[in-house]
């Protein structure tokens, strides 16, 4: 079901980030369980609770990555090495791409929501009741605070929007 699809979606873009070509999803899955903290921490939420708490006393996953119990995060998640990450969003869009010390959280005003295709970069923090756009690029030591729209390059303390891109089509 939409589990299973999800799950398959994180492997693929895993292969497509690695170069990984003709594995099969139930060795790469067998694989990323045994060896990657991060990516058990992403299966157990994309599990469910009570079946992750059955299996991960067992086999935890890293405890400097949290993802928010209940949040919905859309297809193709790629987490290179998100040590000391956080997130925290109203819902995270299909395709997220974020790396290491990043922080997605409340503010006095809420939390932030994450459209399709957005790549942070290392040492980001979105804090509050934030719409980031789809099809956005946020550099490395950005501080959002405010809205960004689709299709955008932003960075910066506090982030600024520096590029339009072409809607993806």
């Amino acid at each position: 079901g939409k589990t299973k699809r999800l799950i398959i979606s994180d492997l693929d873009a895993i292969k497509e980030q690695s170069g990984i070509e003709g594995l099969p999803y139930w060795l790469l899955l067998l694989d990323m369980l045994h060896n990657n903290g991060y990516y058990r921490v992403l299966f157990y939420h994309r599990i469910g609770a009570v079946v992750s708490l059955l299996i991960s006393w067992y086999r935890p996953g890293d405890k400097y990555f949290r993802i928010r119990t209940g949040m919905s995060i859309g297809e193709g998640m790629w987490i290179a090495h998100p040590y000391s990450t956080i997130l925290n969003a109203e819902r995270i869009g299909k395709n997220f791409r974020c790396i290491h010390c990043t922080t997605l959280g409340a503010g006095k005003n809420g939390i932030p929501t994450i459209g399709d295709n957005v790549s942070l970069g290392a040492n980001v923090v979105i804090i509050g009741d934030v719409k980031i756009g789809n099809n956005v690029s946020i550099g490395a030591g950005s501080v959002v605070v405010k809205d960004i729209p689709d299709n955008s390059v932003a960075v910066g303390n506090p982030a600024k929007v520096i590029k339009t891109l072409r809607p993806i089509e």
